[in-house]
């Protein structure tokens, strides 16, 4: 087995870039594998039964599959502004997204999909948790402090999915703090260099290094 990690990815899914972006802070190299989700991989299944991304195979055969375990594993390697002091107060907010802001975000996405409400009922309820961020960030740069912290990573990809369902909308918004917070990251470095297109990956490839 190769010495390096494998990640399984699809570019565009949140919970893969919430890890691509822990793994990139982190400095951890990796051996990326593009997946596409109509055609998943039989060794990614095979590993993770829920088939979903991302997948990361340590090099000594153990499995993590939760985005967020992915980022607490990368920190254990590699830490070099102490984002551990921070993972406590970060905790709340991560349940708060991938709870009920995530819930919102779906049905708002693919209001089409749930048409019990429109889609304004939907994006409504997912507004709640961003006016909370937006509170957070009119006293500090960052949503726990006036440097980036693992929370940053950990909830940027989500509000970004957020404002991309309809940007003109969203820009518009009484949400000062929060466009400033998301337009710096996605100007960031970092967010750029972990959505670089790759290929679907195939067993025989060549390995692809990641970041």
């Amino acid at each position: 087995m190769s010495q390096l990690p494998h990640l399984y990815s699809f570019r565009r899914c949140p919970y893969a870039m919430r890890a691509r972006l822990g793994l990139t802070y982190a400095g951890v190299s990796c051996e990326l594998r593009e997946v596409v989700l109509r055609d998943k991989p039989r060794e990614m299944i095979a590993l993770s039964p829920k088939a979903t991304v991302p997948v990361l195979q340590l090099p000594d055969g153990r499995v993590i599959d939760e985005s967020y375990d992915i980022i607490l594993w990368a920190l254990e390697q590699n830490d070099p502004d102490d984002w551990r002091a921070f993972l406590p107060a970060t905790e709340p907010l991560r349940q708060k997204n991938d709870g009920c802001f995530k819930a919102a975000l779906d049905k708002y996405k693919y209001a089409s999909r749930f048409p019990e409400q429109p889609a304004e009922e939907y994006r409504a309820d997912g507004m709640l948790f961003l006016q909370e961020l937006e509170d957070r960030l009119s006293h500090f740069r960052f949503l726990l402090a006036d440097r980036q912290t693992v929370a940053d990573i950990s909830l940027f990809p989500f509000v970004r999915q957020f404002a991309h369902v309809d940007r003109d909308w969203f820009f518009a918004q009484p949400l000062p703090h929060l466009q400033r917070w998301l337009t710096y990251h996605l100007d960031s470095d970092m967010f750029k260099g972990i959505m670089k297109k790759y290929p679907q990956w195939h067993p025989d490839d060549t390995p692809v290094l990641f970041p």
